[in-house]
């Protein structure tokens, strides 16, 4: 309970800050101070001023760059490009970083290539690499040029994995001790450090070659004697990730074992950086963030405030399916329209067993797809899933069918158009879990995400397939 009162009351201190930015800004800010450049937004020099945000810019220099991002999502265009524009240079890297994928892209269209190449100089080679999509070409070369030879071969490195694979995860801020140390010798080393890197909870043990023997956890660091070797203290079964593993196969590990860094290897068990467990919470998030915009069939993220014209465009394609699917529904129902007449009740009805569809297949589909993400369901596990589902769907129907089959005999005292409400609904949550089981599976054999337009494809086929069902039983048995 405590831990979430805790987190409500992060996000009302976020809300908090939103509303004091909001404030100290609209203090100043009014409709002619903002211009318009090339169809941009463009802060009027005069705002820049720093006399004109003294409050404003105290503000933002005592956030986090994390509360900084939320705040700049928060914000209308106009304003969101104010206050960008007034914190502190050396910290725009971190906080382009922290901003969502649509957000950034604003910000960086504001920004000039030396703007971005001072703000891409802030950061660890990783980071860069997490940045480097959005930026232009000619800003990245820039940016390996300005770089160390060691920090360049490293941001190489980065940028040549895979989106979803361990060394887009990866950083290369690693502290190591050699296998035949002594405990004493490893602590004097650590004290040379002004911090050791975010999130170490362990020395990774190399020999002279560089290649990983074991970890030693500061757990058993601090409490081993210090004339020990770090041979007899380091621990040789740690879990072990390399570049080309794919990052969902790395998260399920952190949640396995409850990890906070893991070490990454090469082919000849060289090591060649860390992950740690703030990567991964960020790609579990952004994960989950996708499934859950491909299920709705967007094509990507979007700002909330972003322009009409890039809102259609992201939303376009998955609504001119669900049209063509919307269409062949309706044909589905003018096939029928002379039972509709002669039995009025069944347009009454028909949008019920649809409905229960939709929702009964979404709840398959929404399970299939989870599983499938963390790794549980196999190609040969498709028949007995589906007979599960089945064998679920066909319970639900019988028992809610016949529920809505005893109201529909209520409201229009005919037994017979009970009796097809139940067999209609019945049918129709079983092509729902025939199809909520099929979909996904059908997408991960095509290489495809299984979550893609689940939401849209099973409505269709709910919304179709219910109206055929019950209207074509109607026609037999009624008409």
């Amino acid at each position: 309970m405590a831990n979430a009162q805790s987190r409500k009351k992060d996000l009302e201190d976020l809300q908090a800050d939103l509303r004091e930015v909001e404030a100290l800004l609209r203090q100043h800010v009014s409709g002619e101070n903002l211009s318009w450049d090339q169809g941009r937004p463009r802060v009027a020099d005069s705002l820049l001023n720093a006399q004109k945000f003294p409050e404003l810019r105290t503000k933002l220099d005592l956030m986090h760059p994390a509360d900084i991002a939320y705040v700049l999502e928060s914000l209308p265009l106009e304003e969101r490009l104010v206050v960008w524009n007034l914190v502190k240079a050396d910290r725009d890297g971190e906080i382009l970083l922290e901003a969502s994928d649509a957000v950034r892209e604003t910000l960086i269209r504001s920004m000039d290539s030396q703007e971005l190449v001072a703000a891409a100089e802030q950061l660890e080679a990783d980071e860069i690499a997490d940045l480097a999509p959005d930026l232009p070409e000619e800003v990245i070369h820039d940016v390996f040029k300005a770089l160390p030879v060691e920090e360049r071969e490293q941001l190489r490195a980065a940028m040549s994995y895979a989106e979803d694979a361990v060394g887009a995860l990866m950083d290369f801020d690693v502290v190591t001790v050699r296998v035949d140390t002594r405990i004493e010798v490893v602590t004097r080393y650590l004290r040379r450090f002004d911090s050791v890197p975010h999130h170490t909870d362990q020395l990774f043990v190399v020999d002279g070659n560089e290649r990983l023997k074991g970890v030693l956890p500061l757990s058993k660091l601090i409490v081993s004697d210090l004339q020990e070797n770090v041979e007899r203290v380091m621990l040789n079964d740690a879990v072990t990730l390399q570049p080309d593993d794919k990052a969902q196969d790395a998260a399920k590990a952190f949640e396995r074992y409850d990890l906070v860094s893991a070490p990454v290897v090469d082919e000849q068990g060289k090591l060649v950086g860390r992950v740690t467990v703030d990567k991964v919470v960020d790609f579990i998030r952004s994960k989950s963030e996708s499934e859950l915009l491909t299920q709705a069939g967007l094509r990507e993220e979007e700002d909330v405030f972003s322009s009409v014209w890039a809102s259609v465009k992201n939303r376009w394609s998955w609504l001119a399916i669900n049209l063509v699917t919307a269409f062949v529904a309706s044909r589905v129902i003018g096939a029928f329209e002379h039972s509709i007449e002669k039995l009025v009740a069944l347009a009454a009805l028909m949008p019920i067993v649809a409905g229960i569809g939709g929702n009964s297949g979404n709840q398959t589909i929404t399970m299939i797809v989870r599983s499938i993400a963390l790794g549980q369901v196999q190609k040969e596990h498709g028949r007995k899933l589906l007979a599960k589902e089945l064998g679920v769907s066909l319970a639900n129907g019988l028992i809610w069918g016949s529920a809505l089959g005893l109201i529909a005999y209520w409201l229009y005292k005919k037994a017979s158009l009970g009796l097809v409400m139940t067999a209609a609904m019945t049918l129709n949550l079983a092509l729902a879990a025939t199809a909520g089981v099929l979909i996904p599976l059908t997408m991960t054999k095509l290489g495809r995400d299984p979550a893609l337009g689940a939401s849209v494809l099973i409505t269709a086929i709910t919304d179709s397939g219910g109206f055929f069902i019950f209207l074509g039983l109607a026609t037999l048995f009624l008409v």
